[in-house]
């Protein structure tokens, strides 16, 4: 009960401002993608292929190693991204591969080091190529809906979203607060 006391009353009150300042900027960073990958390609042509949100899902799980955080972090990101999808698609199609993604990036976070960029590259391309593949499945097998399947094209856009998270990952991570996870 001391310890407990003591350690409620030696921790900074600045930790508490910064963890704060932290979920802030998490869900406005969060936020920005979204909105932008949907009005980014009507501004800057040819930039469809451009996963923000799916990146700061990855990067998320890998971070915070919780499966369920990460779970959820990735059913809200995938759910405010199917908000702004066209009409003919059903609420649902990005809140599922996210969380899968949150979930499947949490539990890779467990079992091996991500702090490394080669790494986190490497797991941003697999989980891009993940997430176009199980959302191709489920829009032909749930909605019946003959949509083609660019194997080489989805290759290439996962190599260019790796490629944009070795900086985004390096931004992000000094924004972190020391002794935070």
């Amino acid at each position: 009960m001391i310890e407990t006391t003591d350690h409620i009353l030696t921790r900074h009150p600045q930790q508490n401002w910064f963890s704060r300042f932290q979920v802030a900027a998490v869900g406005v960073l969060t936020l920005i993608a979204i909105i932008g990958k949907f009005y980014l390609p009507r501004l800057v042509p040819n930039t469809q292929w451009l996963e923000l949100p799916l990146l700061l899902t990855v990067y998320f799980g890998l971070m915070r190693r919780s499966q369920v955080q990460a779970l959820l972090f990735g059913s809200c990101v995938g759910l405010a991204e199917d908000s702004l999808a066209p009409d003919n698609l059903p609420i649902g199609m990005y809140g599922i591969t996210k969380t899968l993604v949150g979930y499947f990036a949490a539990s890779v976070s467990l079992r091996f080091n991500v702090e490394s960029w080669l790494v986190r590259c490497v797991l941003c391309f697999f989980f891009y190529v993940f997430h176009e593949l199980f959302y191709w499945i489920m829009r032909r097998a749930l909605l019946g809906q003959m949509v083609p399947f660019d194997p080489q094209t989805t290759l290439v856009h996962g190599a260019l979203n790796a490629l944009i998270s070795i900086p985004l990952f390096l931004i992000l991570d000094k924004m972190k607060v020391s002794g935070t996870s």
